[in-house]
């Protein structure tokens, strides 16, 4: 009796990991870039469509469209620090590290010379911690990470 109880409760704990397994990799992000340093975001979606219509929704400038889609991943976008209607770069990236540093290298090789992150997403519980500069405003989700820069 006690073997059935064990071989019960493991099924009953390996079903609840892979129903939270397919729960997650469903989660769809996208960014979405405008002129003048305009972004906007949508994160930890289940249908990329509505990732998508969240980012454009959230851009609040000129010129708007979606740049990438984000899957299990990192979005980061850089600025001109003195002109953010210059320069800017963004990327995608499962880590954030490398999504920060790509947005910042594209940033500088479009002309940028004191680029920024300006903003930064993250899906899927992903690790976004980093030290935090003291001009920084957190928005923190129970699923997901939002950092913008003031």
């Amino acid at each position: 009796m006690i073997g059935v109880l064990r071989t019960a409760a493991r099924v009953i704990a390996a079903a609840s990991f892979v129903i939270a397994a397919l729960g997650a990799a469903q989660a769809a992000g996208a960014l979405a870039v405008g002129v003048c340093g305009a972004y906007g975001y949508g994160y930890d979606f289940h249908k990329l469509a509505d990732a998508r219509a969240a980012a454009m929704k959230k851009c609040t400038g000129n010129g708007c469209k979606i740049v990438g889609t984000i899957r299990r991943g990192c979005a980061a976008m850089a600025v001109h620090a003195k002109r953010p209607c210059g320069s800017f770069g963004w990327a995608i990236d499962p880590h954030l590290g490398r999504a920060e540093n790509l947005s910042l290298r594209r940033c500088y090789e479009f002309g940028g010379k004191d680029c920024v992150v300006r903003a930064f997403a993250c899906d899927e519980k992903r690790d976004c911690s980093r030290p935090e500069p003291p001009r920084l405003q957190a928005d923190k989700s129970p699923v997901g990470l939002v950092r913008a820069f003031a």
